[in-house]
């Protein structure tokens, strides 16, 4: 996996993209230090219901109503017209 500098991501970011999107996986170094992973996108797959039921059954946070109140504001749909 070939290591980019922050410098060359920032003055290059175009070809690097293009290069991640055609397959290639990058490590970002800040001061010589990993600091992350770039890579293309992975193909979303459908998960069956089935694979989910445990999530379905878990309780409700019993401290969301007060989260929410102390979000403070309305919530909106953003996709919502």
């Amino acid at each position: 996996m070939p290591t980019i500098p922050q410098k060359d991501l920032r003055n290059k970011v175009g070809e690097i993209l293009r290069r991640a999107e055609a397959g290639e996986e990058f490590t970002i170094t800040v001061s010589g230090r990993p600091a992350a992973q770039l890579g293309p996108i992975r193909d979303p797959h459908w998960v069956d219901s089935g694979q989910l039921s445990a999530i379905w059954e878990l309780p409700v946070d019993p401290t969301l109503a007060q989260d929410l109140e102390a979000f403070g504001g309305e919530l909106r749909d953003p996709w919502a017209a």
